[in-house]
């Protein structure tokens, strides 16, 4: 399923591929992640999902892409809370961090509102429903 996921959102990122891809995915648990995301974003907390490219701005997408690192324990919880499949909720963040690794951000509004865009549309290749929902559970 994570392989299927995070192929359709690279082959619909909007960019092109230059040569085969890897991605390394790590499914963790909250204290890692924290650790994680104290030591590479110095934020002293668990966080859903984390992302870390491989490539600079101007690279080829070939190769060794980087890394998404995902918190089950923070993953279950927010679908609990969404009441959402954990399916669904997992299958999100594996696009919501590939969108990372590929330079999407969500910094600004119109950045936010991009991302969320493909993500919901990827989402609905994959025939997933909107992620979004009209809320947002992202807290990377």
């Amino acid at each position: 399923m994570a392989e299927t996921v995070l192929g359709a959102a690279l082959e619909n990122s909007g960019f092109a591929t230059d040569g085969p891809c890897e991605i390394s995915v790590l499914l963790t648990d909250n204290r890692s992640q924290q650790a994680l995301n104290r030591e590479w974003r110095g934020k002293d907390k668990p966080t859903n999902v984390l992302s870390f490219p491989a490539l600079e701005d101007d690279d080829p997408i070939e190769g060794l892409l980087g890394d998404i690192s995902l918190a089950y324990e923070t993953l279950v919880a927010e679908a609990d809370d969404l009441e959402k499949p954990f399916e669904h909720h997992f299958a999100h963040l594996l696009v919501h961090g590939m969108l990372h690794v590929l330079g999407y951000d969500h910094e600004t509004e119109d950045e936010a509102l991009a991302m969320e865009a493909r993500e919901t549309d990827i989402m609905g290749l994959l025939g997933y429903p909107d992620p979004y929902d009209g809320q947002v559970l992202l807290n990377d």
